[in-house]
């Protein structure tokens, strides 16, 4: 019986692999099995900082939350447990960005955030 090589579904599947190399340096974009350790590699990397950039984001919101409550008299601590005491549902997110654009109503939610 002769042997069957499946020749377009191989070629196919190191044609993606080198598509996701595109963009790469030297032989990691043209050389199948150098690119193939890279994008496996990238890809790990995709997949772990999807996760980190949730912590990243999380980490500036409440550094720019706590800048501005001291600025207003109160910590990030105390302005949040406020918030929670007094039922005022605000996420950190929006809470950064009220904090950024409009300090006006920013130190209006720590002084309903204090009561």
């Amino acid at each position: 019986m002769p042997r069957s090589r499946n020749l377009v579904a191989s070629r196919r599947r190191r044609r993606k692999i080198l598509n996701k190399a595109k963009g790469y340096w030297g032989r990691r974009k043209n050389v199948y099995t150098v690119a193939k350790n890279a994008v496996e590699k990238g890809m790990l990397y995709q997949y772990r900082d999807r996760k980190n950039r949730k912590r990243t984001f999380r980490r500036l919101w409440i550094t720019r939350i706590n800048a501005a409550a001291r600025l207003n008299g109160t910590t990030y601590s105390n302005l949040i447990h406020g918030m929670k005491t007094n039922e005022m549902e605000i996420n950190r997110k929006m809470l950064a960005d009220i904090a950024v654009r409009d300090p006006e109503t920013f130190s209006e939610i720590v002084k309903e955030a204090s009561k």
